[in-house]
């Protein structure tokens, strides 16, 4: 099979998946119909990220097991009937439970296949290629922000959220058919093993989950990863209505989706190809240290348009970095036999950051009638990030003669 087929397929899942990013243009026509507040509704993306990373454990030991397609089928089925059962909103709580957790559960099972497959297929170029899966879930709110947006204006809500959903089951069966894991001990014709860029961080262990826990490197990059993430979730939940706040146009607002979303896809694939050559903890510290910049200045700077599709660039750009070079190093310091069950373990941390990031926007906003103390509190949590991940280390190099995890010895 040409390995490129599997990356077709995951890119195609993301794409769909994505669409979760594009929550905030449905944001204001519900509280319009339902005169919800702003931290009501927040409440319903909340949900959903926590639901992700919650079942992404689960959806990730799957994946190890039984392999993607199962984990993949799944994961799109939820989400297309998350989107289509949600169109029939009456209440909050049926929000919460329709858009938060089925269509949490949908990207959880689905995201938890392209990850371990990209790091199989391609250990030649592990960071660009998790970087081109999971940057076509970035890329699908700026493709379908719009297209939502388009859909509410001509046919309600209600509509567009079918349609939507119809539409991201298809494609999420297309790339259910495509992903499957390589033979074992698969390596790419000709390629061995350098001792340059990232690969120099890279463990010759397949660590277990409880082998993992045990190294002091995964809760600093637990924390990282949390902290880190806060300030991207932050913004993709609140995007338009901080927008529409600082004074652009519905259109402008509704494109400022696209632009962050190019910034997000765009820090995936391309730091996560330059984390192969600088290395994965060199990238993440230089981006999360950006946005600790970028997250004040964009609010300081928020009134002026060019300078707000910028920043919005930039912060876009840092959060999508973390998303692919999280990914990258979990496969890199911990192996690939057990990477679902890993990267599921580490990707709680985004799943709190889902709590943290939404609260944080919302309740400023309706205790202040601004954003201004979200944005620097956001800032805040991301230099608090780079002083973890500034004292993180590869977890094999302090005892490098060790070649198998204790678990494996004792199997």
């Amino acid at each position: 099979m040409n390995r490129w087929l599997p990356v077709v397929g995951g890119v195609c899942m993301n794409l769909a998946l994505g669409a979760l990013y594009a929550w905030s243009v449905f944001v204001l026509p519900l509280e319009q119909e339902f005169g919800w507040t702003r931290a009501q509704t927040s409440w319903t993306f909340t949900i959903a990220i926590v639901t992700f990373a919650a079942s992404f454990i689960v959806a990730g030991r799957l994946q190890d097991l039984r392999g993607p397609r199962i984990c993949a089928a799944i994961g799109g089925t939820l989400v297309g009937l998350g989107f289509i059962l949600s169109s029939f909103t009456t209440s909050l709580l049926y929000l919460y439970a329709m858009f938060g957790v089925v269509v949490g559960l949908g990207n959880g099972f689905g995201y938890a296949t392209p990850v371990p497959v990209a790091s199989k297929w391609f250990p030649d170029k592990r960071g660009l290629v998790v970087g081109l899966m999971v940057g076509g879930y970035g890329a699908g709110s700026a493709i379908f922000g719009p297209v939502a947006t388009s859909l509410i204006g001509g046919v309600g809500w209600r509509p567009a959220f079918q349609i939507l959903g119809v539409l991201f089951f298809v494609m999420g069966m297309i790339g259910a058919c495509l992903l499957r894991n390589p033979p074992a001990g698969y390596q790419p014709p000709g390629w061995t093993r350098s001792a340059a860029g990232a690969a120099v961080q890279r463990s010759t262990r397949d660590w277990t989950t409880a082998d993992m826990v045990r190294t002091p490197t995964f809760y600093a990059l637990w924390i990282a990863y949390c902290l880190g993430a806060t300030a991207g979730l932050m913004v993709i939940s609140q995007l338009v209505p901080f927008a529409r706040a600082a004074g652009l146009t519905a259109a402008a607002a509704t494109f400022a989706i696209t632009i962050g979303a190019v910034g997000n896809a765009g820090g995936r694939i391309l730091s996560g190809w330059l984390s192969d050559t600088l290395g994965r903890l060199t990238t993440l510290r230089v981006m999360v240290l950006l946005s600790a910049v970028a997250m004040p200045t964009w609010f300081i700077a928020r009134g002026e348009l060019v300078l707000f599709y910028l920043l919005a660039v930039a912060v876009y750009w840092c959060y999508g970095t973390q998303l692919s070079v999280f990914a990258s190093t979990t496969a890199d310091f911990y192996g690939t036999r057990h990477l679902g069950m890993n990267y599921g373990l580490l990707f709680s941390a985004w799943g709190v950051a889902g709590i943290l990031g939404p609260m944080i926007g919302a309740q400023v906003f309706d205790a202040f009638g601004d954003y201004r103390y979200a944005f620097y509190a956001a800032g805040a949590l991301a230099l608090v990030s780079f002083g973890s991940l500034a004292v993180a280390r590869p977890p094999g190099v302090a005892s490098p003669a060790a070649s198998v995890s204790p678990s494996a010895a004792r199997a």
